[in-house]
Protein backbone atom coordinates (compact mmCIF):
# COMPACT_ATOMS: atom_id res chain seq x y z
CA UNK A 1 0.00 0.00 0.00
CA UNK A 2 1.35 3.50 -1.02
CA UNK A 3 2.24 6.29 1.88
CA UNK A 4 -0.44 8.79 1.83
CA UNK A 5 0.95 12.19 1.06
CA UNK A 6 0.37 13.74 4.78
CA UNK A 7 2.35 11.08 5.94
CA UNK A 8 5.51 11.33 3.74
CA UNK A 9 4.89 15.39 4.26
CA UNK A 10 4.89 14.50 7.89
CA UNK A 11 8.44 12.95 7.63
CA UNK A 12 9.93 15.18 5.54
CA UNK A 13 8.32 18.27 8.34
CA UNK A 14 10.37 16.22 11.01
CA UNK A 15 13.47 15.29 8.69
CA UNK A 16 13.59 18.94 8.22
CA UNK A 17 14.02 19.68 12.19
CA UNK A 18 16.18 17.35 12.84
CA UNK A 19 18.59 18.96 9.85
CA UNK A 20 18.25 22.42 11.52
CA UNK A 21 19.12 21.24 15.01
CA UNK A 22 22.18 19.16 13.93
CA UNK A 23 22.99 22.51 12.14
CA UNK A 24 22.46 25.00 14.92
CA UNK A 25 24.61 22.76 17.22
CA UNK A 26 27.62 22.15 14.72
CA UNK A 27 27.52 26.33 14.07
CA UNK A 28 27.60 26.57 17.71
CA UNK A 29 30.06 23.35 18.09
CA UNK A 30 32.48 25.37 15.45
CA UNK A 31 32.29 28.69 17.34
CA UNK A 32 33.34 26.53 20.77
CA UNK A 33 36.02 24.44 19.34
CA UNK A 34 37.50 26.20 16.34
CA UNK A 35 36.79 30.00 16.83
CA UNK A 36 37.32 29.75 20.77
CA UNK A 37 34.70 32.81 20.83
CA UNK A 38 31.51 30.17 21.55
CA UNK A 39 30.33 28.59 24.27
CA UNK A 40 27.66 25.65 25.61
CA UNK A 41 26.01 28.07 27.51
CA UNK A 42 24.35 31.51 26.65
CA UNK A 43 26.15 34.82 28.38
CA UNK A 44 24.68 36.87 31.24
CA UNK A 45 23.92 40.30 31.04
CA UNK A 46 25.18 42.97 33.71
CA UNK A 47 22.18 42.54 35.77
CA UNK A 48 22.71 38.50 36.44
CA UNK A 49 26.75 38.12 35.84
CA UNK A 50 28.13 41.75 36.70
CA UNK A 51 31.21 43.44 35.08
CA UNK A 52 33.06 45.86 34.58
CA UNK A 53 33.03 49.72 35.51
CA UNK A 54 34.91 52.51 33.77
CA UNK A 55 34.41 56.21 34.70
CA UNK A 56 35.10 59.00 32.79
CA UNK A 57 35.90 62.29 33.44
CA UNK A 58 35.61 65.22 31.34
CA UNK A 59 37.83 68.21 30.99
CA UNK A 60 37.13 71.42 28.81
CA UNK A 61 40.11 73.44 27.33
CA UNK A 62 39.62 76.39 29.15
CA UNK A 63 38.47 74.51 32.64
CA UNK A 64 35.00 75.83 32.39
CA UNK A 65 32.09 72.91 33.28
CA UNK A 66 30.84 71.21 30.27
CA UNK A 67 27.31 71.43 28.95
CA UNK A 68 24.51 68.58 29.67
CA UNK A 69 24.15 68.73 25.53
CA UNK A 70 28.24 68.18 25.20
CA UNK A 71 27.81 65.13 27.68
CA UNK A 72 24.74 63.31 26.37
CA UNK A 73 26.53 63.58 22.81
CA UNK A 74 29.67 62.38 23.79
CA UNK A 75 27.85 59.14 25.42
CA UNK A 76 26.01 58.78 22.75
CA UNK A 77 28.88 58.68 20.78
CA UNK A 78 30.56 55.94 23.24
CA UNK A 79 27.13 53.67 23.09
CA UNK A 80 27.94 53.82 19.27
CA UNK A 81 31.44 52.41 19.54
CA UNK A 82 30.45 49.28 22.29
CA UNK A 83 27.37 48.40 20.38
CA UNK A 84 30.17 48.57 17.34
CA UNK A 85 32.15 46.34 18.83
CA UNK A 86 29.77 43.57 19.15
CA UNK A 87 28.82 44.51 23.11
CA UNK A 88 25.27 44.04 23.98
CA UNK A 89 22.85 45.12 27.38
CA UNK A 90 26.16 47.84 28.47
CA UNK A 91 24.86 50.61 30.01
CA UNK A 92 26.07 54.47 29.42
CA UNK A 93 25.16 57.12 32.05
CA UNK A 94 26.65 60.66 32.75
CA UNK A 95 27.01 61.39 36.57
CA UNK A 96 27.94 64.60 38.32
CA UNK A 97 28.09 66.99 35.49
CA UNK A 98 31.20 65.85 34.24
CA UNK A 99 31.90 61.76 34.26
CA UNK A 100 30.56 59.36 32.11
CA UNK A 101 29.83 56.24 33.72
CA UNK A 102 30.20 53.14 31.37
CA UNK A 103 29.53 49.76 32.66
CA UNK A 104 29.49 46.25 30.53
CA UNK A 105 28.70 43.05 30.86
CA UNK A 106 31.76 40.24 32.05
CA UNK A 107 35.39 41.73 31.54
CA UNK A 108 36.35 44.33 29.09
CA UNK A 109 38.75 43.06 26.37
CA UNK A 110 41.34 45.32 25.66
CA UNK A 111 39.91 46.20 21.70
CA UNK A 112 36.53 47.13 23.68
CA UNK A 113 38.53 49.63 26.11
CA UNK A 114 40.28 51.90 24.07
CA UNK A 115 36.94 52.32 21.77
CA UNK A 116 35.81 53.46 25.34
CA UNK A 117 38.59 55.61 26.61
CA UNK A 118 39.81 57.07 23.17
CA UNK A 119 38.74 60.34 21.84
CA UNK A 120 36.32 60.29 18.97
CA UNK A 121 38.11 60.98 15.26
CA UNK A 122 36.29 63.41 12.82
CA UNK A 123 38.23 63.08 9.82
CA UNK A 124 37.74 64.87 6.63
CA UNK A 125 39.19 63.25 3.28
CA UNK A 126 38.39 63.44 -0.32
CA UNK A 127 36.96 60.41 -2.44
CA UNK A 128 39.30 59.00 -4.20
CA UNK A 129 36.80 55.97 -5.60
CA UNK A 130 33.47 54.62 -4.55
CA UNK A 131 32.11 51.21 -5.24
CA UNK A 132 29.24 48.30 -4.42
CA UNK A 133 30.00 46.40 -1.11
CA UNK A 134 30.39 43.19 -3.43
CA UNK A 135 33.43 41.12 -2.22
CA UNK A 136 33.12 38.65 -5.72
CA UNK A 137 32.99 38.82 -9.11
CA UNK A 138 30.43 36.94 -11.77
CA UNK A 139 33.21 35.32 -14.40
CA UNK A 140 32.65 34.32 -17.46
CA UNK A 141 31.21 30.50 -16.80
CA UNK A 142 28.35 32.68 -14.70
CA UNK A 143 29.66 31.82 -11.32
CA UNK A 144 30.38 33.95 -8.27
CA UNK A 145 33.93 33.89 -7.50
CA UNK A 146 35.21 35.67 -4.41
CA UNK A 147 37.93 38.40 -5.08
CA UNK A 148 41.30 37.15 -4.21
CA UNK A 149 43.07 38.17 -1.12
CA UNK A 150 45.54 40.92 -2.49
CA UNK A 151 49.19 39.36 -2.11
CA UNK A 152 53.24 41.19 -1.63
CA UNK A 153 53.66 41.03 -4.95
CA UNK A 154 51.48 43.69 -6.19
CA UNK A 155 52.78 47.71 -6.13
CA UNK A 156 52.39 49.45 -2.95
CA UNK A 157 53.90 52.61 -4.10
CA UNK A 158 52.37 55.34 -6.10
CA UNK A 159 54.40 55.18 -9.37
CA UNK A 160 54.36 59.21 -9.45
CA UNK A 161 54.29 61.58 -5.60
CA UNK A 162 50.64 62.95 -5.02
CA UNK A 163 50.39 66.47 -5.20
CA UNK A 164 47.09 66.47 -2.97
CA UNK A 165 44.65 64.48 -0.84
CA UNK A 166 42.60 63.72 -4.32
CA UNK A 167 45.75 62.96 -6.91
CA UNK A 168 44.33 59.25 -7.82
CA UNK A 169 48.43 58.23 -7.90
CA UNK A 170 47.22 57.35 -4.11
CA UNK A 171 45.33 54.25 -5.86
CA UNK A 172 48.01 51.52 -5.73
CA UNK A 173 47.55 48.46 -7.41
CA UNK A 174 47.96 46.66 -3.73
CA UNK A 175 44.99 49.60 -2.66
CA UNK A 176 42.74 48.87 -5.97
CA UNK A 177 42.75 44.90 -4.67
CA UNK A 178 42.41 46.00 -1.11
CA UNK A 179 39.45 47.58 -1.80
CA UNK A 180 37.85 44.62 -3.60
CA UNK A 181 38.31 42.24 -1.07
CA UNK A 182 37.55 44.33 1.51
CA UNK A 183 34.06 43.02 3.26
CA UNK A 184 32.05 45.89 4.94
CA UNK A 185 30.65 43.18 7.29
CA UNK A 186 33.83 41.52 8.64
CA UNK A 187 34.28 42.36 12.52
CA UNK A 188 38.20 42.40 11.23
CA UNK A 189 38.45 45.98 10.24
CA UNK A 190 39.89 48.56 12.33
CA UNK A 191 39.41 51.87 9.77
CA UNK A 192 39.41 53.96 12.94
CA UNK A 193 43.11 53.63 13.94
CA UNK A 194 44.25 53.53 9.71
CA UNK A 195 47.31 55.99 9.67
CA UNK A 196 46.25 59.63 9.01
CA UNK A 197 48.87 60.47 6.27
CA UNK A 198 47.61 57.07 4.05
CA UNK A 199 44.49 56.52 1.94
CA UNK A 200 41.71 54.54 3.63
CA UNK A 201 39.25 51.93 2.44
CA UNK A 202 36.21 52.02 4.65
CA UNK A 203 32.48 52.21 4.18
CA UNK A 204 29.38 54.22 5.06
CA UNK A 205 27.48 53.11 8.17
CA UNK A 206 24.96 50.76 5.97
CA UNK A 207 27.21 48.87 4.48
CA UNK A 208 26.00 49.72 1.21
CA UNK A 209 28.91 51.39 -0.12
CA UNK A 210 32.53 51.03 -0.35
CA UNK A 211 34.91 53.65 -0.55
CA UNK A 212 38.80 54.73 -1.10
CA UNK A 213 39.15 57.93 0.49
CA UNK A 214 42.88 60.07 0.56
CA UNK A 215 44.55 61.34 3.21
CA UNK A 216 43.07 63.24 6.04
CA UNK A 217 42.93 67.03 5.21
CA UNK A 218 40.98 68.23 8.06
CA UNK A 219 40.03 67.09 11.55
CA UNK A 220 37.03 67.99 13.41
CA UNK A 221 39.01 70.14 15.93
CA UNK A 222 38.56 72.45 12.55
CA UNK A 223 34.85 72.68 12.96
CA UNK A 224 33.76 75.13 15.25
CA UNK A 225 29.82 74.74 15.05
CA UNK A 226 27.33 72.70 13.28
CA UNK A 227 23.46 73.13 12.91
CA UNK A 228 20.60 72.06 11.01
CA UNK A 229 17.95 74.65 9.62
CA UNK A 230 15.67 74.20 6.56
CA UNK A 231 16.53 76.14 3.27
CA UNK A 232 13.84 78.75 2.25
CA UNK A 233 14.60 78.64 -1.30
CA UNK A 234 13.49 74.97 -1.82
CA UNK A 235 11.96 74.48 1.41
CA UNK A 236 14.46 71.19 2.50
CA UNK A 237 16.93 70.29 5.28
CA UNK A 238 20.43 70.82 5.24
CA UNK A 239 23.69 71.07 7.65
CA UNK A 240 25.49 74.14 8.39
CA UNK A 241 29.38 73.95 9.10
CA UNK A 242 31.35 77.05 10.83
CA UNK A 243 34.87 76.23 10.40
CA UNK A 244 37.80 78.00 12.59
CA UNK A 245 40.32 80.77 10.65
CA UNK A 246 42.55 77.43 10.04
CA UNK A 247 39.82 75.51 8.75
CA UNK A 248 38.28 77.83 7.00
CA UNK A 249 41.33 78.49 4.47
CA UNK A 250 42.00 74.90 4.49
CA UNK A 251 38.78 74.11 3.17
CA UNK A 252 38.84 77.38 0.72
CA UNK A 253 41.64 75.73 -0.76
CA UNK A 254 40.21 72.08 -1.23
CA UNK A 255 36.91 73.37 -2.32
CA UNK A 256 38.66 74.90 -5.36
CA UNK A 257 40.46 71.79 -5.80
CA UNK A 258 37.33 70.38 -6.03
CA UNK A 259 35.06 72.10 -7.23
CA UNK A 260 34.26 71.26 -11.36
CA UNK A 261 35.81 67.55 -11.08
CA UNK A 262 33.76 64.71 -11.83
CA UNK A 263 32.50 62.17 -9.85
CA UNK A 264 33.53 60.49 -7.26
CA UNK A 265 36.31 63.09 -7.21
CA UNK A 266 33.96 65.85 -6.45
CA UNK A 267 33.20 64.47 -3.18
CA UNK A 268 34.42 65.21 -0.09
CA UNK A 269 34.00 62.35 3.29
CA UNK A 270 33.46 63.38 6.81
CA UNK A 271 34.51 60.13 8.76
CA UNK A 272 33.48 59.25 12.17
CA UNK A 273 35.65 56.55 13.49
CA UNK A 274 36.52 55.45 10.67
CA UNK A 275 32.73 55.10 9.23
CA UNK A 276 31.73 57.60 5.62
CA UNK A 277 28.65 59.05 7.62
CA UNK A 278 28.50 61.73 4.87
CA UNK A 279 30.07 62.38 1.51
CA UNK A 280 28.75 65.57 -0.01
CA UNK A 281 29.76 66.99 -3.36
CA UNK A 282 31.54 70.39 -4.00
CA UNK A 283 28.93 72.27 -5.57
CA UNK A 284 30.56 75.37 -5.53
CA UNK A 285 34.14 77.09 -4.23
CA UNK A 286 33.75 78.03 -0.24
CA UNK A 287 36.09 80.46 0.99
CA UNK A 288 34.19 82.13 3.66
CA UNK A 289 34.17 78.36 6.05
CA UNK A 290 30.89 77.88 6.27
CA UNK A 291 29.61 75.39 4.05
CA UNK A 292 26.03 73.71 3.40
CA UNK A 293 25.33 70.07 3.31
CA UNK A 294 22.22 69.80 1.31
CA UNK A 295 20.86 66.18 0.37
CA UNK A 296 17.62 63.69 1.32
CA UNK A 297 17.19 64.86 5.04
CA UNK A 298 14.47 65.00 7.46
CA UNK A 299 14.52 67.54 10.17
CA UNK A 300 15.71 64.79 12.53
CA UNK A 301 18.70 62.87 10.16
CA UNK A 302 20.33 66.76 9.65
CA UNK A 303 20.08 67.03 13.42
CA UNK A 304 21.70 63.57 14.11
CA UNK A 305 24.50 64.28 11.14
CA UNK A 306 24.74 68.25 13.13
CA UNK A 307 25.48 66.19 16.34
CA UNK A 308 27.83 64.33 14.62
CA UNK A 309 30.11 66.58 13.28
CA UNK A 310 30.02 68.97 16.18
CA UNK A 311 30.74 66.66 18.67
CA UNK A 312 32.36 63.96 16.78
CA UNK A 313 35.94 65.08 17.65
CA UNK A 314 34.63 65.69 21.30
CA UNK A 315 35.24 69.10 22.15
CA UNK A 316 35.65 67.45 25.87
CA UNK A 317 38.67 65.51 26.78
CA UNK A 318 38.24 62.61 28.87
CA UNK A 319 40.61 61.18 31.76
CA UNK A 320 39.84 57.77 33.15
CA UNK A 321 39.24 58.31 37.01
CA UNK A 322 38.91 54.09 37.77
CA UNK A 323 38.42 50.96 36.48
CA UNK A 324 36.65 48.47 38.80
CA UNK A 325 35.25 45.07 38.61
CA UNK A 326 31.37 45.25 39.78
CA UNK A 327 28.80 42.63 41.08
CA UNK A 328 25.16 41.34 39.65
CA UNK A 329 23.26 43.89 40.60
CA UNK A 330 20.88 41.02 40.84
CA UNK A 331 22.71 38.46 40.87
CA UNK A 332 22.71 34.54 40.28
CA UNK A 333 19.92 34.40 43.38
CA UNK A 334 17.32 36.44 41.54
CA UNK A 335 18.35 34.23 38.08
CA UNK A 336 17.28 31.19 39.81
CA UNK A 337 13.84 32.84 41.10
CA UNK A 338 13.39 33.37 37.43
CA UNK A 339 14.30 29.96 36.47
CA UNK A 340 12.19 28.01 39.17
CA UNK A 341 9.53 30.57 37.76
CA UNK A 342 10.07 29.16 34.52
CA UNK A 343 9.90 25.45 35.59
CA UNK A 344 6.65 26.52 37.34
CA UNK A 345 4.95 27.57 34.30
CA UNK A 346 6.11 24.40 32.53
CA UNK A 347 4.88 22.11 35.26
CA UNK A 348 1.23 24.07 35.52
CA UNK A 349 1.13 23.72 31.27
CA UNK A 350 2.00 20.27 31.39
CA UNK A 351 -0.29 19.07 34.38
CA UNK A 352 -2.88 21.31 32.13
CA UNK A 353 -2.23 19.73 28.84
CA UNK A 354 -2.68 15.95 30.84
CA UNK A 355 -5.63 16.57 32.47
CA UNK A 356 -7.63 18.67 29.99
CA UNK A 357 -6.21 16.85 26.56
CA UNK A 358 -4.78 13.45 28.20
CA UNK A 359 -2.27 11.88 25.63
CA UNK A 360 -2.81 14.66 23.77
CA UNK A 361 -1.26 16.67 26.21
CA UNK A 362 2.59 14.69 25.75
CA UNK A 363 2.66 16.55 22.46
CA UNK A 364 2.17 20.08 23.90
CA UNK A 365 4.96 18.63 26.21
CA UNK A 366 7.14 17.46 23.62
CA UNK A 367 7.08 20.46 21.67
CA UNK A 368 7.92 22.72 24.15
CA UNK A 369 11.05 20.41 25.16
CA UNK A 370 12.07 20.71 21.35
CA UNK A 371 10.96 24.52 21.55
CA UNK A 372 13.45 24.79 24.50
CA UNK A 373 16.00 23.00 22.88
CA UNK A 374 15.74 25.56 19.70
CA UNK A 375 15.87 28.73 21.72
CA UNK A 376 18.69 27.57 24.01
CA UNK A 377 21.14 27.32 21.03
CA UNK A 378 20.02 29.95 19.36
CA UNK A 379 20.77 31.90 22.32
CA UNK A 380 23.89 30.68 22.67
CA UNK A 381 24.83 31.20 18.56
CA UNK A 382 23.75 35.18 19.13
CA UNK A 383 26.11 35.43 22.09
CA UNK A 384 28.86 34.37 19.90
CA UNK A 385 27.66 36.32 16.80
CA UNK A 386 25.99 39.37 18.19
CA UNK A 387 27.42 39.42 21.53
CA UNK A 388 23.42 39.05 22.55
CA UNK A 389 23.67 38.86 26.90
CA UNK A 390 20.73 37.48 28.68
CA UNK A 391 18.99 39.88 31.32
CA UNK A 392 16.27 38.99 33.47
CA UNK A 393 14.44 41.12 31.68
CA UNK A 394 15.06 38.51 28.64
CA UNK A 395 14.08 35.78 31.15
CA UNK A 396 10.80 37.76 31.49
CA UNK A 397 10.34 37.00 28.06
CA UNK A 398 11.06 33.23 27.58
CA UNK A 399 9.13 32.77 30.28
CA UNK A 400 5.96 34.89 29.01
CA UNK A 401 6.51 33.18 25.47
CA UNK A 402 5.57 29.95 27.61
CA UNK A 403 1.86 31.11 27.95
CA UNK A 404 1.29 31.90 24.34
CA UNK A 405 2.44 29.35 23.00
CA UNK A 406 0.21 27.10 25.10
CA UNK A 407 -2.50 29.37 23.73
CA UNK A 408 -1.60 28.30 20.52
CA UNK A 409 -1.52 24.71 21.14
CA UNK A 410 -5.04 25.30 23.15
CA UNK A 411 -6.29 26.91 19.35
CA UNK A 412 -5.06 23.56 17.16
CA UNK A 413 -6.45 20.99 19.81
CA UNK A 414 -9.72 22.14 20.36
CA UNK A 415 -10.07 23.40 16.40
CA UNK A 416 -9.09 19.27 15.83
CA UNK A 417 -12.00 18.48 18.78
CA UNK A 418 -14.44 20.81 16.94
CA UNK A 419 -13.88 19.04 13.38
CA UNK A 420 -14.47 15.94 15.41
CA UNK A 421 -17.66 16.98 16.98
CA UNK A 422 -19.01 17.63 12.98
CA UNK A 423 -18.64 14.10 12.65
CA UNK A 424 -15.14 13.65 11.03
CA UNK A 425 -12.69 10.87 11.09
CA UNK A 426 -9.46 11.88 13.38
CA UNK A 427 -7.57 12.43 10.65
CA UNK A 428 -9.59 14.37 8.81
CA UNK A 429 -10.38 16.48 11.49
CA UNK A 430 -6.59 17.03 12.15
CA UNK A 431 -6.01 18.15 8.50
CA UNK A 432 -9.07 20.26 8.54
CA UNK A 433 -8.41 21.57 11.77
CA UNK A 434 -4.38 22.47 11.34
CA UNK A 435 -6.45 24.63 8.26
CA UNK A 436 -8.62 26.71 9.69
CA UNK A 437 -6.49 26.80 13.10
CA UNK A 438 -3.37 28.01 11.41
CA UNK A 439 -4.85 31.39 10.36
CA UNK A 440 -5.41 31.81 13.77
CA UNK A 441 -1.85 31.14 15.06
CA UNK A 442 -0.45 33.17 12.46
CA UNK A 443 -2.32 36.52 13.21
CA UNK A 444 -1.89 35.63 16.55
CA UNK A 445 1.87 35.37 15.96
CA UNK A 446 2.36 38.51 13.89
CA UNK A 447 0.94 40.22 16.53
CA UNK A 448 2.85 39.46 18.90
CA UNK A 449 5.87 39.71 16.74
CA UNK A 450 5.34 43.16 15.71
CA UNK A 451 4.63 44.07 19.64
CA UNK A 452 8.23 42.66 20.10
CA UNK A 453 9.61 44.82 17.10
CA UNK A 454 7.73 48.41 18.40
CA UNK A 455 8.76 47.57 21.94
CA UNK A 456 12.68 46.92 20.98
CA UNK A 457 12.57 50.15 18.98
CA UNK A 458 11.03 52.34 21.42
CA UNK A 459 11.75 50.77 24.94
CA UNK A 460 14.50 51.89 27.24
CA UNK A 461 17.64 49.33 27.00
CA UNK A 462 16.58 47.73 30.49
CA UNK A 463 13.32 46.71 28.40
CA UNK A 464 14.91 45.65 25.49
CA UNK A 465 16.16 41.88 26.20
CA UNK A 466 12.39 41.09 27.26
CA UNK A 467 11.28 42.28 23.48
CA UNK A 468 14.19 40.63 22.12
CA UNK A 469 13.69 37.12 23.61
CA UNK A 470 9.88 37.87 23.04
CA UNK A 471 10.10 37.76 19.61
CA UNK A 472 12.79 35.11 19.21
CA UNK A 473 11.00 32.62 20.48
CA UNK A 474 7.66 33.39 18.88
CA UNK A 475 9.64 32.94 15.58
CA UNK A 476 10.97 29.84 17.02
CA UNK A 477 7.00 28.60 18.26
CA UNK A 478 5.91 29.30 14.42
CA UNK A 479 8.16 26.95 13.36
CA UNK A 480 8.11 24.13 15.87
CA UNK A 481 4.03 24.58 15.05
CA UNK A 482 4.90 23.46 11.41
CA UNK A 483 7.85 21.32 11.58
CA UNK A 484 7.14 18.84 15.16
CA UNK A 485 3.85 19.58 16.50
CA UNK A 486 1.10 19.04 13.42
CA UNK A 487 3.77 16.45 11.88
CA UNK A 488 3.64 14.57 15.15
CA UNK A 489 -0.57 14.66 15.21
CA UNK A 490 -0.22 13.50 11.35
CA UNK A 491 1.57 10.48 12.62
CA UNK A 492 -0.57 9.46 15.79
CA UNK A 493 -4.09 9.87 13.81
CA UNK A 494 -3.36 7.29 12.05
CA UNK A 495 -1.61 5.02 15.06
CA UNK A 496 -4.33 2.48 16.94
CA UNK A 497 -4.31 4.06 19.87
CA UNK A 498 -5.31 7.89 18.58
CA UNK A 499 -6.68 6.52 15.28
CA UNK A 500 -9.80 4.68 17.06
CA UNK A 501 -10.42 7.47 19.33
CA UNK A 502 -9.06 5.62 22.59
CA UNK A 503 -10.87 7.42 26.02
CA UNK A 504 -7.83 8.09 26.92
CA UNK A 505 -5.81 10.00 23.80
CA UNK A 506 -7.91 12.83 24.16
CA UNK A 507 -9.97 12.65 20.97
CA UNK A 508 -12.79 10.12 21.29
CA UNK A 509 -15.57 11.62 19.62
CA UNK A 510 -18.20 10.01 22.11
CA UNK A 511 -16.36 12.17 25.04
CA UNK A 512 -16.59 15.26 22.95
CA UNK A 513 -19.86 15.02 21.91
CA UNK A 514 -19.74 14.26 18.12
CA UNK A 515 -23.32 13.89 17.53
CA UNK A 516 -23.38 15.49 14.12
CA UNK A 517 -24.76 13.25 11.10
CA UNK A 518 -25.05 17.01 9.06
CA UNK A 519 -24.88 19.89 9.07
CA UNK A 520 -27.74 20.54 12.00
CA UNK A 521 -28.89 17.04 12.02
CA UNK A 522 -28.27 15.33 15.42
CA UNK A 523 -28.33 11.92 16.61
CA UNK A 524 -31.49 12.02 19.05
CA UNK A 525 -30.42 10.32 22.24
CA UNK A 526 -32.31 7.66 23.55
CA UNK A 527 -34.88 9.56 26.47
CA UNK A 528 -35.48 6.59 28.46
CA UNK A 529 -33.70 5.73 31.43
CA UNK A 530 -30.70 7.13 33.43
CA UNK A 531 -27.58 4.73 32.38
CA UNK A 532 -24.17 6.27 32.12
CA UNK A 533 -24.56 6.14 28.26
CA UNK A 534 -28.15 8.18 28.28
CA UNK A 535 -26.67 10.54 30.24
CA UNK A 536 -23.37 11.25 28.03
CA UNK A 537 -25.25 11.84 25.24
CA UNK A 538 -28.03 13.90 26.98
CA UNK A 539 -24.27 15.58 27.47
CA UNK A 540 -23.53 15.26 24.19
CA UNK A 541 -26.25 16.75 22.53
CA UNK A 542 -25.79 19.71 24.88
CA UNK A 543 -22.50 20.72 24.01
CA UNK A 544 -23.40 20.12 20.35
CA UNK A 545 -26.66 22.73 20.73
CA UNK A 546 -24.04 25.26 22.42
CA UNK A 547 -21.54 24.76 19.78
CA UNK A 548 -23.77 25.96 17.19
CA UNK A 549 -23.67 29.26 14.82
CA UNK A 550 -27.20 31.08 14.15
CA UNK A 551 -27.48 29.89 10.78
CA UNK A 552 -26.90 25.84 12.13
CA UNK A 553 -29.49 26.69 14.54
CA UNK A 554 -32.19 28.46 12.71
CA UNK A 555 -30.98 25.61 10.07
CA UNK A 556 -32.40 23.27 12.85
CA UNK A 557 -35.63 25.02 13.81
CA UNK A 558 -36.58 24.50 10.05
CA UNK A 559 -35.85 20.83 9.98
CA UNK A 560 -37.86 20.50 13.12
CA UNK A 561 -40.87 22.24 11.72
CA UNK A 562 -40.80 20.34 8.47
CA UNK A 563 -40.67 17.07 10.32
CA UNK A 564 -43.77 18.67 12.30
CA UNK A 565 -45.71 19.62 9.59
CA UNK A 566 -45.09 16.37 7.47
CA UNK A 567 -46.06 14.50 10.51
CA UNK A 568 -48.96 16.47 11.36
CA UNK A 569 -50.50 16.07 7.53
CA UNK A 570 -49.70 12.64 7.39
Amino acid sequence: MATPPTVRHAWRALTGLIVLTALLFGVNALGVYVFKGSSWAPELALDLQGGTQIILEANTPDGSAPTPEQMDQAAAIIRQRIDASGVAEADVTTQGGNQIVVQVPGQVDDETRNRIEASAQMQLRAVLYTGSPATSFVGEDGASTPYPTPDGSLNSTPTTAPTNGSDPAWVTDQLQAEFLAYDCASADNDPANAPADQPLITCDPTGTVKYILGPVELDGSSIDDATNGLVTTNNQWAVNLVFDADGTETFGKISQRLYGETAPRNQFAFVLDGVVISAPSMNGVILDGKPQITGSFTQETSKTLADQLKYGALPLSFEVQSTNSISATLGSQQLQIGLIAGLIGLLLVAVYSLVVYRALGFVIIASLMVMGVLTYITLCILAWRMGFRLSLAGVAGLIVTIGFTADSFIVYFERIRDELRDGKSITGAVEDGWGRAKRTIYISKSINILAAVVLYILADATVKGFAFTLGLTTLIDILIFILFTHPVLQLLARTRFFGVGHKLSGLDPEALGAVYRGRAQFRAPVATGKSGAQKRAARSRGEAERRQTIAERKQAELSTSSRSTKEAGE
